[in-house]
C-alpha cells in the first residue's frame, strides 16, 4: 500500500528561558532544528516571535502545520492559555487565533508536559502500558497523564498540573509554596548555589550533577533531599490515580543518578509506610530534552486524524487572515 504524502510540521518548545523548533516530517524525522531566547516582554513580542520562525523555516521547507509545546493551562481545542504558567503574559490568551493572522496553516496548542506525556505514551517509554504518568523537570515540574491509551486533559484542562501542589500543611499557596517552585530543576540548582555561597547564574544542572560525580557532600545532601521530596509526590499520585508507570522527563532526567536517588527514596517510603500501597514503577523518558517537540508533533497527528478543532480552525482562519 502506498503511503500518502508526508507532511511537514513547524513543532514548537516555548520554555521560560528557551524556545526550541524544529521542522518534522510526520513519521518523526527531524529535518531542522534551532533554539532562541524566549521573549519576555510580552505577548506581541511573543506572537512575533512564532511568527517569524514560521517565515525562516517556510523559506527552506513547505510547512503544512505548527505544533506548539508552552507551560500553563492550555485549552487545546479552542487554541486558548487560560493561565500562562512561567510565562503569565499568556494568561487569557487566544494564542492560536493572533498566530492565524501571519500563520496560515493549521495549529495545534498543547501544554508542555501533556506534549511529553504524548510522545512517550506514543511511541517512548510508555507506549506500551494503558495508563502512564510523566515529570517533566524544567523551569517547574510538568505532569500528564495517560488514562486508557487517551492524554487526560481534565474538566478545566489542568489534569496533571503537579506544580500548584501544596506541599505544607502550614503554608498558602505562594510562589515559595508550590512543588513546582520548591522541586524544578531551577530550584534543586539554586539550592545548592546557596549552600555554596556562589551566584545562581553559575550553576546550572550539568554542573550540579559534575558536582555530585565527583563526590561533593553538598551536592550529594541538595540530591538526596530533592530525590526525596519528588518520591513522596511520586508516591501520592501512584495512590491516587493508580498509573502502570512514571517517566522522568526534563534535562536532569538523562542523569542516571537522580533516577537511581528517586528510586532508593521511593523504597524508603514503601519500607518505613504501615499499609500495602502499591509500588511506582519509574522509569527515564525516552526522549529527554526532544519530548515536548516529539510530543507536539503526536498533538497535531492526532488533531488532524481527529478531526477536532477543523471547523474552529477554518472559521477562525478566515477571519483572522487580513484582507
Amino acid at each position: 500500500m502506498q503511503r500518502s504524502i508526508i507532511m511537514n510540521v513547524l513543532t514548537i518548545d516555548i520554555g521560560g528561558t528557551f524556545i526550541k523548533y524544529a521542522v518534522m516530517s510526520d513519521d518523526g524525522i527531524i529535518l531542522s532544528r534551532g533554539k532562541i531566547e524566549t521573549p519576555q516582554n510580552g505577548r506581541n513580542e511573543l506572537v512575533e516571535t512564532l511568527a517569524g520562525l514560521y517565515r525562516q523555516e517556510g523559506e527552506k521547507f513547505n510547512i503544512d502545520g505548527m505544533a506548539i509545546s508552552l507551560p500553563g493551562i492550555v485549552d487545546s481545542k479552542n487554541g486558548y492559555v487560560v493561565m500562562g504558567g512561567a510565562l503569565r503574559y499568556n494568561d487569557d490568551f487566544y494564542l492560536r487565533h493572533a498566530l492565524y493572522q501571519h500563520c496560515p496553516v493549521h495549529i495545534v496548542l498543547e501544554n508542555d508536559a501533556k506534549c511529553a506525556v504524548m510522545a512517550e505514551a506514543t511511541v517512548g517509554s510508555l507506549k506500551d502500558v494503558r495508563n502512564g504518568f510523566a515529570l517533566i523537570f524544567g523551569t517547574m515540574v510538568g505532569g500528564g497523564f495517560v488514562k486508557d491509551r487517551e492524554l487526560y486533559r481534565g474538566k478545566h484542562f489542568s489534569a496533571g498540573e503537579v506544580s500548584y501542589i501544596i506541599t505544607s500543611r502550614s503554608v498558602d499557596p505562594s510562589i515559595e509554596g508550590v512543588w513546582g517552585n520548591q522541586c524544578s530543576t531551577l530550584s534543586l540548582c539554586n539550592r545548592y548555589a546557596r549552600i555554596k555561597g556562589r551566584p545562581v547564574e553559575e550553576v546550572d544542572g550539568i554542573r550540579f550533577f559534575q558536582a555530585v560525580e565527583d563526590g561533593d557532600p553538598d551536592a550529594r545532601s541538595c540530591l538526596d533531599k530533592f530525590a526525596h521530596e519528588v518520591a513522596i509526590q511520586i508516591f501520592n499520585i501512584q495512590n491516587v490515580l493508580d498509573p502502570d508507570r512514571f517517566a522522568i522527563g526534563g534535562g536532569i532526567s538523562a542523569q542516571p543518578t537522580l533516577i537511581d536517588a528517586i528510586r532508593t527514596n521511593l523504597n524508603r517510603l514503601y519500607a518505613y509506610c504501615p499499609y500495602h500501597v502499591a509500588q511506582a514503577e519509574v522509569v527515564t523518558c525516552k526522549f529527554q530534552n526532544d519530548a515536548n517537540l516529539v510530543g507536539a508533533l503526536q498533538c497535531y497527528l492526532a488533531d488532524v486524524k481527529d478531526g477536532e478543532g477543523a471547523e474552529s480552525f477554518d472559521t477562525v482562519r478566515e477571519a483572522a487572515l487580513p484582507a
